[in-house]
């Protein structure tokens, strides 16, 4: 029987095939350099596997959360976060939605908003979820370029009139996946002012909202203001708590998106495990316990791939978040994938090359700063002798 039209349109989920091309070389008795799939390697803080350890025995949270929402406290968790960390408020009852994971409220918003033939704007290169669920919906993915020109913010101005005037919904994600770029307040009351005046809705995906350095603070989109009339956005314990497994988020914004959202899960999914739910409000609330020393982690680790890329010719810019390093291909190769290839043949390190992200990322690749193993550093010191000693002269 043949699959339905929506699955043959797309391509692989690319993460699938880097998973893939990983079990043969390991079958082969190749362990690769692995800077592929951003999943945190670091564990999940003890005190918040012991509230779920604690939570779980409690009966009350075995049956399905019926609140639609989610849990009291998960939600008051999420408020008080708010308030703490970007000074905003937002209303427990209608403006927060416990999400099973950033990637379904992502895909179920899309469900939400996009009919047949309907105008999404997608920043390109960009995580494949913005464009796969509006072709599956049968939307048009219109592509905003993010050019480094511009530090990897999109053009809003360019954007023709017929375009904005069919969109339904503006996706933005800073700090970016996969550059690494961070959005300025000046770009958020320009996105916010562009929302109000073509009337549609901003998806701002900030799931790396937690992982930034030295003096940089990113900011929510809702700290403009009537940012809430026209956002929603998404936030994750995924990479804030090393916590991808746990398939835990939420969604904040107006009343009228988060609204639409929940209709949408309710008809796909049957809540989070309230189990799970509580042990992300202790997450939230211990917060200032975690977070730090995650980052210099983090830190130490650009550092040190970001100084090794310059020793071999790369003349890269420490990123101010994520942990994600966006690098060009050196001159001598013809495609992203082709340099991929060759460092992942003759140097065993494994990288993704920028195509992965839409064709706006030709000439360029995305390393990750999430590794197997237990010598990060080690592992990242190491890559870079080998890519120095095996493909020399790479920038002439």
């Amino acid at each position: 029987m043949e699959v339905a039209q929506r699955l043959q349109r797309i391509p692989p989920y690319p993460f699938r095939e880097i998973a893939a091309i990983k079990r043969a070389m390991a079958e082969q008795g190749v362990e690769p350099i692995d800077f592929g799939i951003g999943d945190p390697d670091m564990p999940t803080p003890p005190f918040v596997i012991e509230a779920l350890y604690e939570a779980a025995q409690d009966p009350a949270t075995h049956p399905y959360d019926e609140s639609g929402f989610g849990i009291p406290e998960f939600k008051q968790a999420v408020a008080d976060f708010g308030q703490r960390r970007f000074g905003i408020e937002v209303s427990t009852d209608n403006e927060i939605q416990c999400c099973l994971g950033s990637k379904e409220a992502l895909a179920h918003i899309i469900w939400a908003y996009v009919d047949p033939s309907d105008v999404v704007l997608v920043p390109e290169p960009a995580y494949s979820v913005y464009k796969v669920q509006t072709t599956w919906c049968g939307g048009a993915p219109f592509p905003l370029p993010l050019d480094p020109a511009a530090a990897f913010l999109p053009d809003l101005s360019a954007i023709p009139s017929s375009v904005a005037n069919a969109a339904k919904l503006l996706f933005l994600n800073y700090p970016n996946n996969p550059t690494g770029a961070v959005a300025t307040r000046e770009f958020y009351e320009k996105a916010v002012a562009f929302a109000h005046q073509w009337d549609l809705i901003i998806v701002q995906d900030a799931a790396y909202s937690e992982v930034y350095y030295e003096d940089y603070l990113p900011s929510s989109l809702l700290e403009i203001e009537g940012a809430k009339d026209v956002c929603i956005e998404m936030h994750s314990f995924s990479k804030s708590f090393n916590m991808t497994g746990w398939r835990v988020a939420w969604a904040w914004g107006g009343e009228q998106p988060v609204g639409a959202l929940s209709k949408v899960k309710a008809n796909v999914d049957s809540g989070t495990f309230m189990a799970v739910q509580r042990a992300g409000a202790v997450a939230l609330s211990h917060y200032d316990q975690f977070a730090p020393t995650m980052r210099a982690e983090y830190q130490a680790r650009r550092d040190a791939l970001v100084d090794g890329l310059n020793s071999l010719g790369w003349n890269l810019a420490r990123p101010q978040a994520t942990f994600y390093i966006w690098a060009p291909v050196p001159p001598n190769f013809a495609t992203s994938a082709e340099f991929c290839a060759a460092l992942l043949q003759k140097c065993e390190v494994l990288a993704i090359p920028g195509t992965t992200y839409g064709d706006a990322g030709e000439g360029w690749f995305r390393m990750s700063l999430t590794l197997n193993g237990a010598d990060k550093l080690g592992q990242i010191r190491e890559a870079i002798s080998r890519i120095g000693q095996r493909m020399p002269g790479l920038w002439g």
